[in-house]
């Protein structure tokens, strides 16, 4: 493997669209719901080691969840463990990353990923990402991995590249033209059609000076809350010197603060299957395990009733789900909330608003 590459995972995601199960005390990159045995961070983790050496893999989470990421990753290095005091979105967390980096090895080159997305065809997987990183160390270009779309997804964002018409099929870097960002179904439909479109995956490449040098040009606002940095960060002052650099810092993504503006955006058209898996809709639609009249459960003890197309989660499995009538609905079920509702991430939304009355907060 090579040393000079390294993989950061981002972890302090909320998770909120997958309420109830997902809630602030464990949020969705801690738990197992895509029937794998293994929670999503747990997987992203064993994905990666096949692809850097385990010494290179960097976790960025909040104070608050530090705990978890040691009892899921217990062979995590402490000192990989970057704990950010408060969630400020990608664009703060891949600053902190790139410069905890930069101080350990100037010639880095690293891949940064969610903690929680499904990956699949893991062979083509590691060689998608090997080859990002080989061809994003010998230049000057922030790279993200882009998804061939199968359908008019609204949950996901959309990247345009240059060329014409683009497939997987090409297993060549091209240049980036433009990014949307979750565009509604009939848009979608018209990027797909186009053939010049991916999925935004998420997942990115550069080379650690690479980012600094764009972070630095178009989110200086940001970048100015870190100066010092080379004495600062793996010193005894380092948590206070982060602490005060998130206190003043912007929320912002690296999609909206960096990769919208720069003109170093490439993409390399991935080949692997993947879902970042954001909504209990998604879940749905990438469970291939289905009955009869396309439902999914997940317990052992099920009497189903004229339901249709319907997701029946709980978190125990033992329990019997007796459920009629439904169609296009979710129903999941907690030691402490039942959620029933239809299927649409709308609607799961419209409930939680109800989270903020008084009395409600402790089932977030």
């Amino acid at each position: 493997m090579n040393s000079n590459f390294y993989c950061v995972i981002m972890a302090g995601g909320t998770g909120t669209r997958f309420w109830p199960m997902s809630k602030a005390s464990r949020p969705k990159q801690f738990l197992e719901i895509a029937e794998t045995g293994k929670s999503f961070l747990r997987s992203t983790y064993e994905r990666y080691t096949g692809i850097v050496p385990a010494e290179n893999i960097l976790v960025v989470t909040t104070d608050r969840l530090g705990c978890l990421v040691r009892e899921q990753l217990p062979e995590l290095r402490e000192e990989n463990l970057l704990l950010e005091p408060y969630g400020r979105d990608t664009a703060p967390c891949i600053a902190y990353a790139t410069y905890t980096l930069l101080k350990r090895n100037p010639d880095a080159t690293m891949v940064v990923t969610p903690a929680d997305h499904i990956i699949l065809d893991a062979d083509a997987f590691r060689a998608d990402i090997l080859a990002a990183m080989e061809y994003s160390s010998g230049k000057d270009v922030l790279m993200t991995l882009g998804i061939q779309p199968v359908r008019p997804d609204p949950n996901y964002g959309y990247i345009q590249v240059s060329g014409g018409r683009c497939s997987t099929d090409r297993h060549e870097a091209v240049k980036v033209k433009t990014f949307t960002e979750k565009p509604d179904v009939e848009l979608a439909k018209v990027f797909i059609s186009s053939g010049e479109f991916f999925w935004n995956s998420g997942i990115f490449v550069w080379r650690a000076d690479s980012i600094r040098s764009e972070m630095e040009r178009h989110l200086p606002e940001v970048t100015r809350l870190f100066a010092g940095w080379e004495n600062a960060i793996g010193s005894p002052v380092e948590d206070m010197f982060i602490e005060k650099a998130y206190s003043d810092c912007i929320k912002i993504s690296i999609d909206y603060g960096v990769m919208e503006k720069t003109d170093k955006a490439w993409l390399y058209p991935a080949r692997f299957r993947w879902s970042d898996v954001g909504t209990w809709e998604s879940l749905y639609n990438i469970v291939t395990r289905k009955d009869d009249n396309g439902n999914v459960c997940n317990s052992h003890y099920v009497l189903s009733r004229d339901n249709v197309e319907s997701l029946i989660v709980s978190e125990n499995k033992n329990k019997l789900m007796a459920i009629s009538g439904l169609k296009d609905f979710v129903v999941i079920d907690t030691d402490d909330v039942l959620l029933i509702c239809p299927k649409s991430d709308k609607r799961v939304k419209d409930i939680m608003s109800g989270l903020a009355m008084p009395g409600y907060e402790k089932f977030k």
